[in-house]
């Protein structure tokens, strides 16, 4: 049975192996690389040596799959990609990348740490994971209205930490009272701490019936035809986004309570959390808009990433 975990510790030894045998980096260089401490790079070193990994080379599956990760970050200039294995059974995919996200992002977190988060269903199962077994004071944060209707009731007691929700609707009924919500002072009090998040998780949607958006009936299959027509290809914090990454300018984007794409893409450490056939071409365009500083996806996602 896959252990993501297992799979996750497994998975920075190869990195930290490659970068120290293959390409000459010193030990506090892939610490900075990983974001991880110098000790824990020497520590996944000797466990490589012990444990066999690191021979006359790597083992051959974790090989290609840091082969993978190294041409994405390559092609997309990305700061880190983390793939894990594609799960065989499609409707379980959202929940794998959830665990591994949240593993990912647990060995990135400090003290006292703040993390932005979008809306989506991959995204809030991320948090569900990442909060149970946390050690440290954590703040999220959401960078869009209407994440309080799809969150479970109690969703503070749910994640034994502190939610700071923009409270709003998603989509107002007209520009005028989506310009003038997010003048209210409690939205902005919960925009103004986006800025001192050290990361950001979203989701990216893609334009077919497993959007949540579309699920949770917030936009309807007529608001999809148009933006389909508009040349829409997916969603990223619910603004529509073209094959090339850029906004698909509608009356809908205007209505809506989010962050702009221009102040996501000032963000550091913005993690993308996405895989499946159905959505290459969305996370596509979401790289090409250079939105995203690192993705979490699974192997055949990333086969098909590295030739779209």
């Amino acid at each position: 049975m896959y252990d993501p975990n297992r799979d996750f510790e497994k998975n920075l030894m190869i990195k930290a192996s490659w970068y120290y045998y293959m390409e000459d980096m010193t030990q506090q260089a892939i610490a900075n690389q990983l974001g991880i401490s110098r000790i824990r790079v020497i520590k996944l070193l000797e466990k490589a040596r012990q444990t066999g990994v690191i021979q006359f080379h790597i083992s051959a599956a974790f090989d290609n799959r840091h082969i993978l990760e190294k041409e994405l970050m390559e092609k997309y200039q990305l700061k880190d990609c983390y793939i894990v294995p594609t799960n065989p059974d499609t409707a379980g995919t959202n929940d794998t990348i959830a665990k591994a996200a949240s593993i990912y992002i647990a060995n990135h977190i400090t003290d006292t740490c703040y993390i932005n988060f979008g809306y989506g269903g991959t995204t809030l199962k991320t948090i569900e994971y990442l909060t149970k077994d946390l050690e440290t004071s954590v703040f999220f944060v959401s960078l869009t209205g209407g994440v309080g209707y799809y969150l479970p009731n109690s969703g503070s007691d749910l994640f034994h930490t502190k939610l700071y929700l923009i409270p709003s609707p998603l989509i107002m009924s007209s520009r005028e009272m989506a310009e003038a919500i997010q003048e209210e002072s409690s939205v902005k009090e919960v925009s103004n701490m986006i800025q001192l998040a050290s990361m950001t998780i979203v989701g990216i949607g893609a334009m077919d019936n497993s959007s949540t958006i579309l699920k949770t009936s917030i936009l309807n299959p007529n608001d999809f035809l148009l933006l389909n027509m508009k040349g829409a290809v997916g969603d990223i914090i619910c603004h529509f986004i073209d094959k090339d990454g850029n906004l698909v300018d509608t009356d809908i984007d205007s209505r809506l309570v989010s962050v702009p794409l221009s102040t996501l893409n000032q963000l550091e450490n913005v993690i993308g959390v996405a895989a499946g056939k159905h959505k290459v071409t969305a996370i596509h365009s979401a790289l090409m808009g250079n939105y995203l500083d690192i993705l979490i996806t699974d192997e055949s996602t990333a086969q098909l990433l590295c030739h779209a």
